[in-house]
């Protein structure tokens, strides 16, 4: 059989898919910033939004799509395509049936679960927020089954329509959201969040829907198969249990986050939740696009037991991230105010709400690489059977973001900023733990080659945040200008700037990816150029 290799071209399709719906996405958080704002209602749309949310984040796009991909791709190589579109089919139906009774439990249940997630809002705001949540709690059976179609498909190698997905999600989202929320209220006032609310049902449907196309060139057929006393079923519902804990701890923590900001007044919440979707722009560009092509690869190496090319694969997965997200993590501490001033500082968003939104993003954005790197690993774990191991560590990394919050935010006096840096700091200790617990499983990780590469790209790191700091002194004026095309011109210069070195001097220090990447670009306008009319 030959070697399963990490394809980075299908990591570029993947960055690129995902890259388009974070724009959508980011798209979607400017048009709430400029209608909605940062304050109270706002608050109550972050709150209710997060509860299915996070709930996807366990069920779906985290455990169920991590152990259904680890189980089907082994299927694949032992037993072959129909064995595992027997198990499919299975889990497919045993989905449906279970996330529509989560559905309904969320629904009655959404009064206590709102009261534990903000106890800090008062009754008005509460009650808001319960409509909010009950509106939108079916998204999570819609996003559960648009997350085992995608798993569907990545195993199969088809990676570029489910990493567009979620383009839809965001399309649906705001198309029809902002046409209910017209419709309830022209003016935009707290009540029109309830369109909102529906534009985000519409979003998941799509979601769901524009795979289904793909799944039936792939060999797919839904029929209702309820036969799930079988132990492939229970393969992958073993692995589910701790991936529920251990692919989510970042969302847990910034769920304990919710807890602790609905008590520090109106504004807290979303300044978070805006700082913290913007610094997942890089990370789903990306840290995921990396994870999802790395998962079937590594699952198809570990099956067939060759454990020496399952660390070269993951270690390279891992060169990839450090090379991809290390600029960003500079470009977003370095110019946080700028970036928020840009996208959000418009309509009901103020200059006082850039200011503490960039201060969060700060914080986030110091733990931008462990998130990366944790997305890459965790995962990693299920391939080698030590399914319990990313949970346990997931546990302490929660248990250590309790801690740290509550020292920081209140202790020090922090605020809001103290929950950004506890959960940064929290995401690097999971990942340091997680790399030195693969490092026994896998025999090593190339760790020398990683402190070597890391090293080079800290060389050129440290260009890219003198570009950064000198863009402050000279554009300094411009950059936060009133004028909106002042804004645009020195943040794009700054910006090409300090990219245009930090690659440069990657590729002068020998940097393997930064090589890789510039032979990708090079076959493509050679590519381009043998196809031309004049070639």
């Amino acid at each position: 059989m030959a070697k399963e290799k990490l394809n980075t071209k299908a990591a570029g399709i993947v960055a690129l898919a995902v890259m388009l719906s974070r724009v959508l996405g980011l798209a979607r958080e400017l048009i709430f910033a400029a209608l909605f704002g940062a304050g109270r209602w706002m608050d109550a749309y972050n709150v209710a939004f997060r509860a299915p949310n996070l709930l996807r984040d366990l069920f779906a796009e985290g455990a169920l799509s991590v152990a259904f991909v680890t189980v089907f791709s082994k299927i694949i190589v032992e037993r072959g395509p129909d064995a595992a579109w027997v198990l499919a089919r299975k889990m497919a139906t045993l989905t449906l049936v279970f996330m529509s009774l989560i559905v309904v439990l969320g629904i009655v249940f959404s009064g206590p679960f709102i009261a534990v997630l903000a106890p800090g809002f008062d009754t008005d705001k509460a009650a808001f927020t319960v409509l909010l949540t009950q509106i939108m709690f079916p998204f999570i059976l819609l996003v559960s089954l648009a997350a085992l179609a995608m798993g569907m498909l990545n195993a199969r190698n088809v990676f570029g329509m489910p990493a567009m997905a979620s383009s839809f999600f965001n399309l649906g989202s705001i198309v029809v959201g902002v046409a209910v929320a017209w419709c309830i209220d022209p003016h935009f006032g707290p009540r029109a969040l309830v369109g909102m609310a529906v534009g985000t049902l519409a979003g998941g449907f799509l979601q769901m829907a524009v795979q289904f196309p793909s799944l039936r060139r792939v060999g797919f057929s839904f029929r209702p198969d309820f036969g799930w006393n079988d132990p492939d079923v229970k393969r992958v519902l073993v692995l589910m249990v701790p991936a529920v804990v251990a692919a989510s701890a970042v969302q847990v923590n910034v769920l304990i986050n919710t807890v602790f900001a609905s008590k520090l007044g109106d504004g807290a919440v979303s300044w978070l939740g805006y700082a913290f979707r913007l610094m997942q722009l890089p990370l789903g560009i990306f840290g995921v696009a990396i994870a999802t092509v790395t998962l079937p690869a590594v699952s198809k190496i570990a099956a067939g037991g060759d454990l020496a090319y399952f660390r070269v694969t993951l270690a390279k997965a891992l060169r990839l991230a450090l090379f991809l997200t290390l600029p960003a993590t500079v470009g977003l501490v370095l110019m946080s105010d700028p970036i928020i001033g840009l996208l959000y500082q418009r309509g009901k968003f103020s200059a006082a709400d850039t200011i503490q939104t960039g201060a969060a993003l700060k914080f986030y954005a110091a733990g931008l690489i462990a998130y990366a790197c944790i997305k890459v690993l965790s995962p990693a774990f299920y391939a080698l059977e030590h399914k319990w191991t990313p949970m346990v560590v997931s546990f302490i990394s929660i248990g250590l973001n309790v801690l740290l919050n509550w020292q920081l935010t209140f202790r020090l006096g922090m605020g809001h900023r103290g929950l950004a840096l506890s959960t940064g700091l929290a995401a690097i200790a999971n990942f340091l733990m997680l790399y030195l617990l693969m490092r026994r499983a896998a025999g090593g990780m190339e760790t020398g080659a990683l402190f070597g590469s890391l090293a080079r790209m800290g060389v050129a790191a440290a260009g890219l945040a003198a570009i950064c700091v000198a863009g402050h002194q000279w554009l300094g004026p411009w950059l936060g200008s009133a004028s909106l095309l002042d804004r645009v011109w020195s943040l794009l210069a700054v910006i090409g700037a300090g990219a245009a070195v930090y690659f440069g001097l990657c590729a002068l220090l020998r940097v393997e990816e930064a090589h890789e990447a510039l032979v990708l670009v090079r076959r493509k306008i050679s590519r381009r150029a043998i196809g031309s009319p004049g070639a």
